[in-house]
């Protein structure tokens, strides 16, 4: 949840000196050979009253060479991420580096700060300022070498990012009212992490409580005898998209049923471009080709969601062999055209900008995209269910149901 911001422009343009100069910190190399950032640097922080913030020093996007290449694709890469990005460039250099930078993140929506950095030696022409304001892009003169114009950085920064980094949104606290019980079923099987529980349980936890209500955590196995101790109906029951069949089949029909996959697609992606995704599932034929991403590098193990299960619930629903292709971390192919769907876990290992960033790319190459907790509630047949405690979701499934 942290928000990403990342430096980017020519190689010598001031990059790391600006990234030391903000975090007070020696974080990143300095040196006047050009392309001394190779891969990318990050630097996690407080800052007030933004909250957690993660810095991400970038190789030169000018870099040469076939080495150069790899480097300024990395680079590439991490804008996927990128909440807010500074693009650094001293006055002379301003050209079509700077300009296609600029180009990039505005197709991206991604807001820009400008940062012309050296301006002890130089300033940037006129003409140059007329066509950032143009574009409505923020501008900050800057000396990292004497801490020049950092105060006004870090300024432009709050003015810059996106409202929900400062109001956060909440997990599930509109679903629930104050002083209500919330069951959350958590499976424990051989790929729970030891020791501990995943992240989305611990964030729906502290979501729960900041709401002033409470919850019980119970295995699916345990969730009958759970639910009939309570002298009332809990408000709202979340489980583990696996265990979807077996809660459904137990929890009580007029109690509200959905997932922690379901809740973070909310969350950190689109819930709408997802369902409608899911609903895509009923186009696919026999020997299509389906992308299954992972945000998490986990190791696989037998009856893993997203090797066996998923694949298996697709394969049964359609009525044939499906074709798939598992990716984890930060891969993602470039080429999506070959796909005819793309199934996306919760991403609780991304920041909310790199979920979207991939639904645009889905969305640009007219490929349908949704995620584990979705599409396992499509195939196991409680779509209505699942998606019943979010009003609007529930208006785009019953719209199409009607045109069917």
């Amino acid at each position: 949840m942290r928000l990403h911001i990342g430096l980017y422009g020519r190689r010598n343009a001031g990059k790391s000196s600006l990234l030391n100069a903000i975090t007070r910190q020696q974080v990143s190399i300095v040196s006047e050979i050009a392309g001394t950032t190779t891969d990318p640097v990050e630097k996690p922080m407080e800052m007030l009253p933004l909250g957690p913030v993660q810095f991400i020093d970038t190789a030169g996007i000018d870099d040469a060479g076939a080495l150069g290449e790899k480097r300024v694709a990395k680079t590439l890469k991490v804008i996927e991420r990128t909440d807010v990005a500074i693009i650094v460039s001293t006055a002379s250099e301003w050209n079509k580096f700077e300009i296609n930078l600029l180009s990039k993140f505005q197709q991206l929506e991604i807001p820009v700060i400008v940062a012309f950095n050296k301006v002890d030696i130089e300033k940037p022409d006129q003409a140059i300022l007329d066509f950032l304001e143009k574009e409505k892009i923020k501008v900050i003169f800057t000396c990292a070498t004497q801490n020049m114009g950092v105060v006004e950085l870090r300024e432009a920064l709050i003015q810059t990012v996106p409202d929900d980094f400062i109001v956060s949104p909440t997990i599930v606290g509109d679903l629930i009212p104050k002083g209500e019980l919330v069951v959350l079923v958590v499976p424990i099987d051989f790929e729970a992490p030891k020791g501990r529980l995943i992240l989305p349980q611990v964030q729906t936890i502290r979501d729960i409580l900041d709401n002033d209500a409470y919850c019980m955590m119970v295995k699916e196995s345990e969730l009958t005898q759970a639910l009939d101790r309570l002298k009332q109906p809990p408000a709202l029951v979340i489980t583990d998209s696996q265990a979807f069949s077996e809660v459904g089949r137990d929890t009580p029909e007029d109690v509200p049923l959905t997932s922690f996959s379901i809740l973070f697609a909310r969350l950190k992606g689109d819930l709408i471009a997802f369902i409608e995704g899911a609903l895509a599932i009923e186009n696919l034929k026999p020997g299509d080709k389906v992308l299954i991403a992972e945000a998490c590098t986990h190791h696989p193990i037998t009856g893993d969601i997203g090797r066996e299960k998923i694949p298996r619930w697709l394969n049964e629903h359609i009525g044939g062999e499906l074709h798939y292709t598992n990716i984890q971390g930060q891969d993602f192919p470039e080429d999506l055209s070959s796909y005819k769907l793309v199934v996306h876990c919760g991403s609780c290992m991304f920041n909310p900008r790199q979920l979207y960033s991939r639904i645009l790319k889905c969305r640009k190459a007219g490929v349908p995209i949704t995620n584990y907790g979705v599409a396992i509630a499509y195939t196991l047949g409680i779509f209505d269910r699942a998606l019943e405690p979010f009003s609007e979701a529930m208006e785009v499934y019953s719209k199409y149901r009607s045109e069917k």
